[in-house]
């Protein structure tokens, strides 16, 4: 039991450091440059996940490098298509609506980090049930880290727009974050390579949808030619500067 109540307290921890990014997205006063950035960051941020996501997937999907394996294989595709068309249908922007909202657009990158803290929180879990100390650290204190930068991404779709509402995203961090907490009780009793596969496509089905447009405003033009170069610019380094935390971090 003892075992259990401190897997619980360390998922936890690991699901609730995605708050620790609330006092950067909540800042009052930036400029447009500064949200420039900062949304560029969050979509190369989102890249980095979609590509470690499916690391882990594609290492049970192809366990031979080469040949994939049938039902993983089958389960991601699935996941993956059902996930994104089900959301194309209920979450595209209404008839007359020149975009969806950023509140809509923060659900959905919240859900798709959401299954993937699930599947972190099996692998967790697991392995703690194994008892692997080592391998538990690395786990840890990767998971923590990466937990931390998820923020980000969620707030994003309200940069340049509005002040993200607190409690609005205070309730969209828990979503994205406490599934670590499920998925840690969940791995410590059981896993399943294919249950992993499966919460992998929905969060890369989910990501992909949320992406496009954030890209598309990411990109949209300025007042001026110069400063539509400038913007232009920042959105590169942003995008670049997101996947090296991103993948700095998971280096740690």
């Amino acid at each position: 039991m003892n075992g259990f109540l401190e897997l619980l307290a360390l998922s936890t921890l690991m699901g609730l450091s995605i708050f620790l990014s609330l006092p950067i997205v909540l800042r009052k006063a930036m400029d447009s440059r500064t949200i420039t950035v900062l949304n560029a960051a969050a979509i190369g941020i989102l890249i980095f996940l979609v590509a470690d996501v499916y690391a882990n997937a594609s290492a049970i999907m192809f366990p031979s490098g080469y040949v994939g394996a049938g039902l993983p294989v089958a389960i991601f595709t699935a996941g993956f298509l059902g996930c994104f068309l089900v959301l194309f249908v209920l979450a595209r922007p209404s008839p007359g609506a020149a975009a969806a909202t950023p509140n809509s657009l923060a659900l959905i990158i919240a859900i798709a980090i959401a299954f993937q803290n699930l599947t972190e929180g099996l692998v967790f879990g697991a392995a703690w049930a194994l008892g692997i100390t080592g391998l538990l650290v690395v786990i840890f204190v990767g998971f923590f880290l990466q937990n931390v930068t998820e923020g980000f991404p969620i707030a994003a779709p309200y940069f340049g727009f509005e002040r993200p509402p607190i409690a609005r995203l205070a309730t969209y961090f828990v979503l994205g974050g406490m599934p670590t907490v499920v998925g840690g009780v969940v791995g410590y009793y059981w896993n399943s390579a294919n249950l992993d596969v499966l919460f992998d496509s929905l969060a890369i089905g989910a990501v992909v949808y949320a992406v496009l447009p954030m890209v598309r405003s990411a990109f949209r033009g300025a007042a001026t030619p110069g400063e539509s170069r400038t913007r232009h610019d920042l959105v590169y380094l942003g995008l670049a500067a997101g996947f090296v935390v991103g993948f700095l971090v998971n280096a740690i």
